[in-house]
């Protein structure tokens, strides 16, 4: 049986694309504007049809192979609120959400798939975009749903939200089904991460790990513009700082046998990081470790990306 054809705008790192994959998709072309997002997909698929290009910037019309393809699909920037956000981020986060919907003019695939904040939704602040999504759509023939999923009824270890729209073609649409949580029990950061903890000897890692004993709160990526790497917001680190984790940065390494886990609060490597986004531990990311940490924490979790592509792919009626 062949696989699914998709196009993936704004890549990341291949959360999305990933989980995709393991649900039987086979992308013909990742795009993303950051090089070092283009380096990391090439690192661990180089068979992959990559394209360093903003969104906006993207003409169908040059690459052909994106015609008809089953699935479009978009892990797009993060939308914020113009409360929370400067204006011109603001737009350019919704032009590109803008821009994702309009490429299916072109495209024309079977399905639609964009994920992003929750309050995307049913957030009034939003509904300006959801009305244009919404006539856009139905001008071409789709149908479409909103709804909101949590990475962690899907085996991912972290309290992770995230607002998701599906639309198909109109004769696929009634087949399709919003993905169902595949764990009973969600998956603590203790066991996420022990064996990594205890992988230089540190004899306290299974104390930790008793301790921790909650999913993480969200990882956010944070901006490109400012800062170094840590956890997220002061009531986030709050969270981490329960469970035994320093989140106002990451270390380079995890603890080694003469830690003294009394004197001090551990810190995260990237590399747990993209565990607690179960990513793949052969998955490699390309930068340095601030920007590492970015990618992952931007990423969509590939667990939900396969839930949703398997979806999709019920409904396609594969």
């Amino acid at each position: 049986m062949s696989k699914l054809r998709f196009v993936d705008v704004c890549a990341g790192a291949g959360g999305l694309a990933l989980g995709l994959e393991g649900a039987g998709f086979e992308p013909v072309l990742l795009l993303d504007s950051k090089p070092v997002a283009c380096e990391t997909l090439r690192l661990n698929r180089p068979t992959w049809r990559v394209l360093e290009m903003d969104l906006l910037d993207f003409v169908p019309d040059e690459h052909p192979e994106t015609y008809d393809v089953d699935l479009l699909s978009a892990g797009l920037p993060r939308v914020k609120s113009s409360a929370t956000a400067a204006r011109a981020e603001t737009e350019k986060e919704l032009r590109l959400l803008e821009a994702a919907v309009l490429l299916t003019h072109s495209v024309q695939p079977r399905a639609l798939l964009i994920e992003n904040v929750p309050g995307l939704v049913d957030a009034p602040e939003f509904e300006s975009a959801r009305e244009f999504i919404r006539k856009e759509l139905e001008h071409l023939g789709y149908r479409f749903g909103w709804f909101v999923l949590n990475a962690a009824d899907f085996g991912v270890p972290q309290d992770r939200k995230q607002g998701v729209l599906v639309a198909l073609k109109e004769r696929y649409f009634d087949a399709f089904r919003p993905p169902t949580p595949t764990v009973t029990e969600h998956v603590s950061v203790g066991r996420a991460l022990r064996r990594s903890m205890a992988a230089r000897g540190w004899t306290g890692a299974d104390a930790w790990a008793a301790r921790a004993l909650s999913v993480a709160p969200t990882l956010v990526g944070g901006s490109d513009n400012r800062g170094g790497a840590d956890l997220g917001p002061t009531g986030t680190k709050k969270a981490w700082a329960r469970m035994g984790v320093n989140g106002g940065a990451l270390a380079d390494e995890v603890p080694g046998a003469e830690f003294d886990g009394s004197l001090d609060m551990i810190k995260l490597t990237d590399s747990q990081a993209a565990l607690l986004q179960a990513f793949p531990a052969e998955w490699r990311f390309a930068g340095r470790k601030t920007a590492r940490y970015r990618q992952i924490g931007h990423a969509s979790p590939p667990p939900v990306g396969k839930a949703l592509g398997q979806a999709i792919t019920a409904a396609l009626g594969v």
